[in-house]
């Protein structure tokens, strides 16, 4: 993972204070080590292992680099309510029986996701077991009330669809959902007329509107224009970049959050950049690696509060929460990386 930020001085004052050069090669050697090392591992290396002794400077800096340091966060426009823009999203991967085998790494993305600071969960009835593997696994946890909820409406009819929210607020285990969304525009206005009660009755915290596929752009632009809403969660990738024509100026202009999802175009740009090298300029806005390389793309577009990359891998979690850590490109390198995707 990235450099954690420690200035190689302080290991060279060490060396000083102790007068060992020994010290001050061994520094030398592991420093190149642990430049290559995920933040988890350095912590592993140091807490576990005799190397933890032979670095004292070096660690209590990472230590206050994890302790000082916090998640980029986005205001929220209609409520100044800041996010970090790292969130996570639960389609397919949290849809399962919760046996013992896959209760452990779901319960370890949760509980990494929290302690490197997420707090958007999002969900919906269409997937699956998703939002009752959630409500199941946060309660014993013990981090409903770091999180951000966000899960969606999806049905036709005023009665079905308070119905299906009072579903999914038994299912996630909580009185109250902080973000409600009408899941890809269905019955619209049905159930925004709903949301607003809601909202009014302090139920739900925010409301908003999803859609997954670009050809609803057109009728997403109408939307914004025509309703008052808080979000509005639409995909957005190196792959798919049509919303920053139209929709994502229209969010900004009209004071709505966005959140992103389908970041990796549903698995598709890991296809192409299966087997070749992260280029090196990469490492100009911090990034170490292809999935943080497309993360920061998107966070780096100013109209975005939050991309949800969907997980249950603890290490894939892990690597995507770093994307909200450090530099971002500027315009002129998400022009060079868009090329560079382009042309593979």
């Amino acid at each position: 993972m990235r450099n954690n930020g420690c200035s190689s001085r302080n290991f060279d004052e060490a060396a000083t204070i102790h007068n060992d050069a020994n010290l001050l090669v061994i520094r030398n050697e592991v420093e190149e080590s642990l430049i290559k090392m995920t933040r988890r591992e350095v912590a592993k290396l140091i807490g576990g292992t005799t190397a933890g002794l032979l670095l004292p400077v070096r660690a209590s800096c990472a230590q206050a680099k994890s302790e000082s340091s916090t998640m980029l966060m986005r205001p929220i426009p209609s409520s100044g309510e800041n996010l970090p823009v790292i969130g996570l999203g639960t389609w397919q991967k949290f849809d399962v029986h919760l046996t013992p085998a896959m209760r452990k790494p779901l319960e370890e993305v949760l509980s990494v996701f929290v302690k490197l600071g997420g707090r958007l969960i999002d969900s919906s009835p269409m997937y699956g077991r998703a939002e009752e593997v959630i409500g199941e696994l946060t309660s014993p946890l013990g981090i409903r009330d770091k999180l951000f909820l966000a899960t969606k409406v999806w049905t036709r009819g005023k009665e079905s669809g308070i119905k299906s929210i009072e579903r999914s607020m038994a299912l996630l285990r909580t009185k109250r959902i902080d973000l409600m969304q009408v899941h890809n525009l269905l019955d619209v206005q049905t159930h925004l007329a709903t949301l607003r009660q809601w909202k009014e009755q302090s139920r739900i915290r925010y409301l908003g509107v999803t859609h997954y596929n670009s050809s609803a752009f057109p009728e997403i632009e109408k939307v914004l224009k025509s309703e008052k809403l808080d979000f509005l969660q639409i995909n957005y990738s190196l792959m798919e970049r049509q919303a920053e024509q139209r929709v994502l100026p229209l969010a900004q202009e009209r004071g709505v959050a966005v959140i992103v999802n389908r970041p990796f175009g549903a698995g598709d740009l890991f296809d192409k950049v299966r087997s070749k090298p992260l280029p090196d300029w990469a490492a100009g806005f911090d990034c170490t690696s292809w999935a943080q390389f497309f993360l920061k793309w998107i966070i780096a577009n100013q109209a975005v509060i939050c991309v949800i990359p969907a997980t249950g891998n603890p290490q894939h979690l892990d690597e995507n929460m770093q994307a909200g850590f450090g530099r971002l490109p500027d315009v002129n390198t998400r022009r060079r990386m868009v090329d560079l995707v382009s042309s593979l």
